[in-house]
């Protein structure tokens, strides 16, 4: 028997659906405003997982210029039935104040990796949608009912409606099935069919500290719904020393083996020397991660091997370890025709005229668009923060006429939190290397005066970032080898869920290449490589 270590996707990986075809394993998990929309890993052994797809590749799947920060795809739902794939996702439009306005859209693939069908629409009354089979070869939509009444509690419960795939639509009338339980804040629901019961897995708490997962059984399709003796199934919030915190929106798998597992939403907080345990919980720029429990059944009921809070480590399945090569180089030359799919860009696929892997052959080339404030057209391509101790460096050659235009290396969480190290232009001193930081919308470019000016017959800048767990520090080269740090030390919390302001974020740390002209003259900017390396 193997050993798994938690969390078995590090980095942003939230609100996880895992489902099994054959003796294939697959989860699926939220990417929020990134493009394309979706990821989704593949196991053989519940240990080792790769990415094998980026379902929502096109502007007809997904359209999400000018969606807010933390919109976009929340909780998609991957089952396989009736020998295809079948992926539920939200697209959600506006994230903060009395209405979420979320649409919710079906697509469909005989492989997982193949090309995903054309949207089917399902409706837009609540979000994080799931699709049930039934054993009568019915099939059920079920989501959570969002309540936009001033004074009512918005998580309104869990609604079902009967989805005909011969006409591609909701049919019936929707019934509200569960009420949740006193935690309240009801979503993420999952259906199941065992033992003459239906099962209700649901999300409860809200998705930061206080999450949990809670289940409820009926013998009725339509309930009611009996809560589970011990709930919740699972919650980190009465364990503040755990190391796995924000337990929650969870979904389970039985094996081929005739094992049970729950997979659930985690947070690891970053370390806090001297500082009390509790208030605040902590900060994860990490995101919320994916991790792996163990299940056992008594008297019908599902438990957590070991109790309900997670484990660091767990018992894998008696499944033989089928372990996948790496799907990413440290290095990426940029010699292929295709960009790695662990890169993402914001909202919106870059098309040829934003980027190019031929305009400049062995280079990513970013044609300048918009600042890194904009929802709607950045040049900007990054892949997420798995560790908390790395490096992440380019080589760029940009030759830049105007202040307006800026190209470097780029820590980002979302339009109102990032910091960029950028070549660009001054009146006096011509090309320069500058720091911006943006905190919380508030700006500050903290070198004053320091800028480093980039000699004339310098046609490359090497731009790196080291990630120490607290903190992160840029520094810059001329010629690869001798390097000079930027004497500016960075927060890593302020890269995370817990300190953007206003609350209702959901993503996590990126790091990537960003170009900007606005001017609107689109100057481009040349990547040579980038690296990722975990130290």
């Amino acid at each position: 028997m193997t050993t798994i270590q938690n969390p078995i996707l590090t980095g942003f990986h939230p609100d996880p659906s895992i489902c099994r075809a054959g003796e294939d394993y697959y989860i699926a998990v939220s990417t929020f405003e990134w493009f394309p929309g979706v990821g989704i890993y593949h196991s053989k052994d519940l240990k080792n997982w790769r990415l094998v797809s980026r379902p929502l590749n096109r502007v007809s799947q997904l359209n999400m210029k000018g969606n807010p920060d933390s919109g976009g795809v929340w909780a998609p739902q991957l089952s396989y039935h009736d020998g295809k794939f079948w992926l539920i996702y939200s697209d959600v439009k506006v994230v903060n104040g009395e209405w979420k306005d979320s649409h919710n859209y079906l697509v469909t693939c005989d492989t997982i990796d193949g090309e995903w069908s054309e949207p089917v629409y399902l409706n837009s009354s609540g979000f994080d949608p799931s699709l049930f089979h039934d054993e009568d070869g019915k099939k059920y939509l079920l989501n959570m009912l969002w309540d936009n009444r001033v004074g009512n509690h918005s998580f309104y419960g869990i609604v079902m409606q009967e989805y005909s795939p011969t006409e591609q639509k909701m049919i019936g009338k929707p019934e509200v099935i569960f009420k949740g339980t006193d935690i309240k804040l009801t979503e993420a629901p999952h259906l199941y069919r065992l033992n003459g019961y239906y099962y209700l897995l649901t999300a409860e708490g809200g998705t930061k500290y206080e999450h949990a997962a809670t289940i409820a059984r009926s013998t009725d399709l339509r309930g009611p719904y009996e809560v589970h003796p011990d709930n919740p199934l699972l919650t980190s919030w009465p364990n503040p020393r755990n190391p796995l915190q924000k337990a929650g929106h969870a979904s389970i798998i039985q094996t081929h083996t005739d094992e049970w597992f729950l997979v659930h939403l985690t947070g690891r907080p970053l370390p806090k020397e001297g500082q009390p345990v509790l208030d605040p919980r902590g900060y994860c720029p990490l995101g919320r991660e994916t991790a792996i429990q163990r299940l056992e059944w008594k008297n019908d009921w599902p438990y957590i091997v070991g109790g309900n809070e997670p484990s660091l480590e767990i018992e894998g399945p008696t499944i033989d370890e089928v372990k996948w090569e790496k799907d990413f180089d440290e290095k990426d030359d940029f010699n292929s025709e295709k960009l790695n799919h662990h890169f993402q860009s914001l909202r919106i696929p870059l098309g040829e005229d934003i980027l190019s892997l031929s305009d400049n052959p062995g280079h990513l080339r970013l044609y300048g668009k918009e600042s890194l404030t904009s929802k709607f057209t950045q040049a900007y391509v990054a892949r997420r923060w798995q560790h908390f101790n790395f490096t992440a460096e380019t080589k760029v050659a940009f030759n830049p006429e105007s202040f307006q235009q800026a190209a470097g290396l780029v820590n980002y969480y979302n339009t109102e939190n990032w910091t960029a190290l950028q070549v660009t232009w001054h009146e006096e001193k011509g090309r320069i290397l500058d720091l911006t930081t943006c905190d919380n919308f508030t700006f500050d470019q903290p070198l004053k005066g320091n800028e480093i000016v980039i000699p004339d017959h310098v046609e490359y800048v090497y731009l790196r970032v080291d990630v120490k767990t607290n903190n992160y520090q840029y520094a810059y080269s001329f010629d690869g080898d001798n390097w000079t740090d930027i004497p500016v030390e960075l927060y890593s919390y302020k890269l995370s869920d817990d300190y953007i302001h206003g609350g209702g974020f959901f993503t996590g740390a990126f790091v990537g290449m960003q170009c900007q002209d606005t001017s609107g003259r689109n100057i481009p900017a040349d990547f040579d490589y980038f690296v990722y390396k975990e130290d």
